[in-house]
Parts: structure tokens; sequence; C-alpha cells
């Protein structure tokens, strides 16, 4: 896995697990590292498909949030495979396992990468998170 620290990270969610998305995101912006989420960067006036398409295009990391949610959403679905073809994204995969959930139903590649778990400890996951990136997790206060 690389070491650079992200420009903008692309944060696939279903929407029932907006609450912990936010938290990470905070987490996240908290350690200077953008993040590009639904929930908080997508006007209702506005093409939130396009705005989908443009954040994927432009973040250069892909974190998906896995969940028994995450499992059965379309978006999330697509969104990862999107993820997993483009060139940009290579190496630059992390699972982030919010709920446990037979995260193979999204893509059968996804036990090879990294996975990062939430499940059992908050803070432990991030310090695994920001240990990809070279970086130290100074907690979220």
């Amino acid at each position: 896995m690389s070491s650079a620290s992200p420009n903008e990270v692309f944060l696939s969610h279903a929407h029932s697990d907006t609450e912990f998305a936010t938290s990470l995101v905070g987490g996240l912006r908290h350690h200077g590292i953008r993040a590009w989420f639904s929930q908080r960067n997508i006007l209702g006036a506005q093409q939130w498909h396009d705005e989908i398409g443009d954040a994927l295009q432009r973040c250069d990391w892909f974190a998906v949030v896995l969940s028994p949610a995450a499992v059965e959403s379309k978006w999330v679905k697509r969104e990862l495979v999107y993820a997993l073809r483009e060139n940009q994204y290579d190496n630059r995969i992390i699972p982030l396992l919010y709920e446990g959930c037979d995260y193979r139903k999204l893509s059968w590649m996804l036990p090879d990468f990294q996975m990062i778990d939430f499940t059992e400890n908050i803070d432990r996951g991030y310090v695994d998170l920001f240990r990809i990136w070279g970086l130290a997790y100074k907690g979220n206060s």
C-alpha cells in the first residue's frame, strides 16, 4: 500500500451509515486530510449523480465503509466498481469495516485489500488507517 498522504479521499457509504461517515470525515479533516462524501458535499438543487462522478474523478484515494447496508447499496457497489477499474486508485482503495457483513458481495476483490477494522475500537481503526499514509493519529478532540 502506498504511503503517500492523500490530496482528497472519496468516502463511499450507505445512507444509513451517514452518522459514522460524518464522524470519520471529521476525524480525517482533524488530521488535515480532505475528504468528500455525498451528505456534506451535495446541495439539494445540484445534480448529485454528476457531483459523485466529478468527485470520483478528482479524488486520489477511495475508502468504502462496509456494513450490511453498504453490501445492499447499488450506489456503493457502483462507486467501488468505478474505483477498482480506474488507475488513479491503484493501491489506493481502503475498505473500512464498520459493521460485520459479507463484503465479498460487493466485490470478490475486497479481501485482497488491507482492511481497516472499526468494529471493536474506533481509535484503533484510526491508528491503522493513518498508518497507511505514514501519519500519527492524534485523537479526534
